[in-house]
């Protein structure tokens, strides 16, 4: 029987896929075609998703509209399918695909995330299965040794050494020892982990599941943040039908291995991704990170041995046991193994979930797979590593994507956020932006961290309100080196990247913003003027409609005026004007 599979990830929901399948279970005979859910297959740009899967193949429609939705219904019944809208097959999907590697998110977007039976049918938990009854613990470890894997949440730690460290602490007696995924992600702008979870729960719990027999752990929680209730629902799933298959549970599949799997829901505080914050919330503490030693593998949860990967790392041990260690080394940039998983977003044409092998440079990864600039306006920047990362010109676009490189410029790899910028984003703005954020999330323990960004930030608005010092730059340097030897975890430490590469590479803007009390971007509200072009404006009274002050006057078929003094610099009257006839200086 054929299927029209239909993108309910987050995104697909957004654009409208929702409608599209109920519409779809109502107009399709169960009889003639199986309607099922899959999940976003990385093309946010093109959402909604529909796939047809018959003994011809598989094709993939985008834009997907209602009226669209019954030609491809009806196409199935005559044998022949639209031409138009395969996504795939398209020169953007083309280009989109080709350049990448899927092993993270090999399964997303191809199988039902809702049913086990379709993550078995791809090999799902035949990697458990091997492990179980073909290698030892130390086995295990070694193949995941030799595959070269390294944590994805940012440290990029080797995961086998810290499964080893690990798993030579033994389980307290009368104790549990603990296996933790850190799901909490929180970068603006990055989705890695939730569509990931959203498009293959099942891979994330093998991933579990072999690292807890590797390591000795009969325990583990998954903490996500509450914000991902499709995520959640479908992990809740999963957990229940890999209990019922004998995945999950005592005695797994009839051998000497029991592993028991709590979901904990955050309340989204970023500190919380670091993991002794992320412990302490999860055993109902304020999250607030502690020192270390001891470490969490000695004295963790409940003061047992933990170890905590997260999302993207536990996806890609399933494929490593599967097709081998080469299989995954065999991509390799300047020490960095693997293929890495991005959420492209931004100023790009096409925003979305990515997976790319080491060593693809910045400019490949923006230009080719996302087409370049979403606006028609050169691009400027992007920005790397979320709060913790940094922001890397367009002259550096040629960077290697790999741990040494992106870190000298600045910026961090990071768990895969990725922000595409062109000329019409104010760099000052971008590093208050994310010092905004970081220093709201800051827990408050160190002096440093919750003073020091706060100091800073205040710089910051006196920069972008044309109240700024040319001194001002000097301080937040000072401040900036304070902050990273002074604060105790790396939510601290890494705080003013964003400040200090901008610092770095955009240091015009700022002296800009100082000494010309201008912002060449023209996003700063109190250093730009919005003005009406006498030669353009016909008097249509548009304008003075849509302006929330009041601030535009004029009589109808003459040329209007904006008071200054009034105007909020909303920009509301200039996407309203259909003539172009209201400039920003």
């Amino acid at each position: 029987m054929p299927k029209l599979l239909v993108g309910l990830g987050s995104c697909g929901i957004a654009a409208g896929a929702q409608a599209l399948y109920e519409h779809l279970k109502q107009v399709v005979p169960p009889e003639v075609a199986d309607i099922q859910v899959t999940s976003c297959i990385g093309m946010c740009w093109a959402e909604p998703l529909i796939e047809v899967v018959a003994d011809t193949g598989r094709t993939l429609f985008g834009y997907v509209t209602k009226d669209f939705s019954d030609q491809i219904w009806q196409g199935l019944q005559t044998g022949t399918l639209p031409k138009e809208q395969r996504i795939r097959e398209s020169q953007e999907g083309k280009d989109y695909l080709d350049k990448q590697v899927k092993v993270v998110l090999r399964n997303c977007g191809v199988i039902n995330p809702e049913k086990i039976d379709e993550y078995r049918a791809v090999g799902g938990y035949e990697a458990l299965k091997k492990c179980l009854t073909t290698y030892t613990p130390q086995q295990v470890i070694d193949i995941v040794k030799e595959s070269g894997l390294a944590g994805r949440g940012g440290a990029f730690f080797p995961t086998a050494t810290k499964w080893g460290l690990f798993a030579a602490n033994p389980r307290p007696v009368g104790g549990h020892k603990y296996l933790v995924c850190n799901a909490d992600e929180g970068d603006p702008g990055a989705f890695m982990d939730r569509a990931t979870i959203e498009g293959d729960p099942h891979g994330l719990l093998e991933g579990m599941l072999i690292a807890a027999y590797a390591t000795g752990a009969d325990r583990g929680y998954i903490y996500c943040r509450a914000e991902y209730p499709l995520a959640i629902k479908r992990l809740k799933i999963a957990i229940e039908e890999a209990k019922q298959q004998g995945f999950l549970g005592d005695t797994i599949l009839g051998k000497d291995f029991s592993f028991h799997l709590t979901i904990k829901e955050g309340a989204g505080a970023f500190v919380c991704g670091e993991e002794t914050a992320l412990m302490a919330s999860i055993m109902g503490r304020r999250g607030m990170p502690t020192l270390k030693p001891p470490f969490p593998a000695v004295s963790g949860l409940f003061e047992s041995p933990t170890n905590i990967n997260n999302v993207e790392t536990f996806e890609n041990v399933a494929y490593i046991i599967n097709n081998g260690a080469k299989a995954f080394n065999k991509y390799e940039s300047n020490g960095t193994i693997g293929t890495k998983v991005f959420a492209l977003a931004g100023k790009v044409k096409r925003a979305g979930l990515v997976e790319i092998p080491v060593g693809m440079t910045i400019r490949e990864l923006v230009e080719h797979i996302g087409g370049g600039s979403s606006t028609g306006l050169p691009l400027k920047a992007v920005q790397m590593g979320g709060p913790s990362g940094g922001c890397i010109p367009a002259r550096l676009f040629d960077t290697p994507i790999e741990v040494k490189s992106i870190t000298g410029t600045g910026a961090i790899m990071g768990s895969g956020g990725f922000i595409v910028m062109d000329e019409q984003t104010c760099m000052v703005d971008v590093a208050k932006y994310f010092l905004t954020f970081v220093q709201s999330e800051s827990c408050g323990k160190c002096t440093f961290c919750r003073i020091g960004t706060k100091r800073m930030l205040e710089i910051l608005n006196r920069i972008t309100a044309g109240k700024g010092d040319v001194k001002d730059l000097d301080r937040l340097q000072e401040l900036s080196q304070a902050i990273k030897k002074g604060s105790l975890c790396a939510l601290g430490q890494t705080a003013p990247n964003p400040v200090l590469t901008t610092l770095r590479y955009f240091p015009e803007e700022y002296e800009e913003h100082i000494t010309q009390k201008k912002c060449p971007a023209k996003v700063c509200k109190a250093l730009i003027t919005y003005r009406i072009l006498p030669d353009a404006c016909t008097g249509c009274g548009a304008c003075t409609r849509g302006c929330p002050v009041k601030a535009i006057s004029g009589e109808k078929k003459k040329v209007h005026c904006i008071d200054t003094r009034g105007c909020t610099r909303c920009g509301l009257c200039k996407d309203t004007c259909k003539f172009a006839a209201i400039e920003v200086a």
